[in-house]
């Protein structure tokens, strides 16, 4: 013979359930623990719980035409229970016909939506608030219960529990007192889960931070027309929330330049993360943007946050944005268009407010009409170019920056920082830097460990050390590098002369030259030119 809630022991099984419930650890634990110790009461024929989140399958939800707001429901989260009538049945299942209930629809969304307990005395009786009355019938279903679980004042979600034999009011109260502990130990693993996650999100984002502090120079160093104008986007754009594409070649400082943006944003407070797509294997680009759960694949040993998430309410940096597999282009465009994504192995849609910076050495467009790159992505990506010049481009900057990387050098290696002789100067500035500004560096580098923080030895390539003569013109005539230099001048002021010492526009000079305006301004600062009175 069954016994009602109401006539077990006055307070020993709910003493037993609330001393299980303080040692569980996470929150998914404490949920199975709740409904496994409420089944095995003999007359409770099921126990489920469903916790309020944002919704997830509306557009497969049997009772959307019931659903007065698409933007939150109540999601099973754990259920136990046996079937009277059929043996096969696994009423642990989460993943059933209600799986989801919108909020104030059926008896268990009332409760959601109200946060008022719900009781029917008996089903026999009164059958509106069952869903399935025949289901009711076949399992002996005679009371059903339900108690919002409500902590400071919040309802969190919903514990139910359907007896084959009416629950009584004695019952009724002792599952309030258990629907309140729940609430409250829910609440508190919640809050031990997300500091958690904090202090995991914090740990690695030290860890960018202190590969940001080793990569970049603590400023955009340089006085050239080209930097100056970097530096004046930089300016226009940072404020801002727009996406920034940054060009140029390798080793220009282009992740210098997103820092800058980063530093002179309204999210200068926020995380800066970085992802280098060239790095990472194209079977991992999704998990690494978006993150994963628990097995989603194999070597899936848990949770994980993705790049997009650590970068909430900061900048997101993907740094050589030309090499992310094609397929994977179309869900970054949906994160840069609503900020929503799901991480891999999870169906919960998750929002993210982060601003993107992208950078690449490649030329995009040229991509977009080989098939390579999305057009929709690279007109969303290209809201705001900002082009870093090559270090030919700058080269009266080298000094400047040559001393920074020598100051810099010296500090590291606890020395005495050597002077730079002139005449290193004038290699340094003669030499092409093919590797840019990031060459430079190495090579000041290189020439400080191999002085030993003495007399300050030079070593460029030799490759392009000397320079001495260039074949040119009819029958390979040979031409001193002193008149090409002086060639070159005369060829830039008549240009300038023609357009009337006008760079910029389809009527200036550099358009007539065929070089970019950065470019032009700076040549003609290196070679002193200026316009004749």
């Amino acid at each position: 013979m069954s016994v009602s809630v109401e006539y077990q022991p006055q307070i020993e099984w709910l003493n037993t359930i609330l001393l299980h419930m303080a040692e569980e650890q996470s929150a998914d634990a404490l949920l199975g623990l709740i409904v496994r110790s409420l089944a095995a009461i003999e007359p409770v024929a099921l126990a489920r719980i469903w916790l309020i989140e944002p919704g997830d399958i509306c557009s497969s939800c049997i009772m959307r035409a019931e659903c007065p707001d698409q933007s939150a429901c109540l999601h099973l989260v754990a259920s136990a229970g046996e079937s009277s009538a059929d043996a096969e049945a696994d009423w642990s299942r989460l993943d059933g016909r209600f799986r989801r209930f919108p909020l104030g629809v059926r008896k268990v969304g009332h409760i959601g939506a109200t946060g008022e307990p719900l009781e029917v005395a008996d089903i026999e009786e009164d059958s509106t608030w069952i869903a399935r009355p025949e289901w009711a019938r076949r399992e002996q279903i005679r009371g059903f219960a339900g108690h919002p679980l409500t902590f400071r004042g919040e309802t969190l979600g919903v514990l139910s529990v359907f007896s084959r034999d009416p629950i009584g009011p004695v019952g009724f109260l002792r599952l309030r007192v258990l629907a309140d502990h729940a609430a409250a130990a829910i609440a508190n693993k919640r809050a031990f889960q997300e500091i958690e996650r904090l202090k995991q999100q914090l740990q690695v984002e030290n860890e960018y931070l202190r590969e940001e502090v080793l990569a970049f120079s603590s400023e955009i160093l340089g006085e050239s027309p080209a930097i100056r104008d970097v530096r004046e986007q930089i300016d226009i754009v940072a404020p801002t929330n727009a996406p920034v594409l940054i060009l140029g070649e390798s080793g220009t400082g282009k992740e210098l330049v997103a820092r800058e943006v980063h530093l002179r944003s309204t999210r200068a407070e926020g995380p800066m993360i970085k992802v280098n797509c060239a790095s990472i294997p194209s079977e991992l680009f999704e998990s690494e943007f978006f993150g994963h759960t628990k097995g989603a694949f194999t070597g899936a040993l848990k949770d994980r946050e993705g790049r997009f998430e650590l970068a909430d309410r900061g900048t997101l940096l993907l740094d050589e944005v030309g090499e992310i597999p094609l397929g994977l282009q179309s869900k970054l465009l949906r994160v840069l268009e609503d900020g929503q994504f799901e991480r891999v192995g999870a169906q919960r849609t998750q929002t993210v407010d982060v601003r993107l910076v992208a950078a690449t050495n490649r030329e995009l467009f040229k991509a977009v009409e080989e098939g390579d790159f999305r057009q929709d992505l690279f007109y969303r990506l290209n809201v705001y170019p900002i082009e870093v010049p090559p270090l030919r481009e700058r080269k009266e900057d080298i000094p400047l920056l040559a001393k920074h990387f020598l100051e810099q050098g010296a500090r590291r290696m606890k020395c005495r920082r050597p002077e730079l002789p002139v005449r290193h100067l004038d290699r340094l500035q003669d030499y092409e830097w093919p590797g840019n500004v990031r060459e430079l560096r190495n090579v000041i580098e290189r020439a400080l460990i191999n002085s030993r923080c003495g007399q300050f030895r030079l070593d460029l390539p030799k490759v392009t050390e000397t320079f001495p003569l260039i074949a040119v013109g009819e029958g390979g005539r040979i031409v001193p590098e002193a008149d090409l230099r002086r060639l070159e001048r005369q060829n830039v002021e008549n240009a300038l002369e023609q357009c009337g010492w006008k760079i910029y526009g389809t009527d200036g000079a550099a358009a007539l030259l065929g070089v970019r305006p950065t470019t032009l301004a700076s040549r003609i600062q290196r070679m002193g030119l200026k316009k004749r009175e």
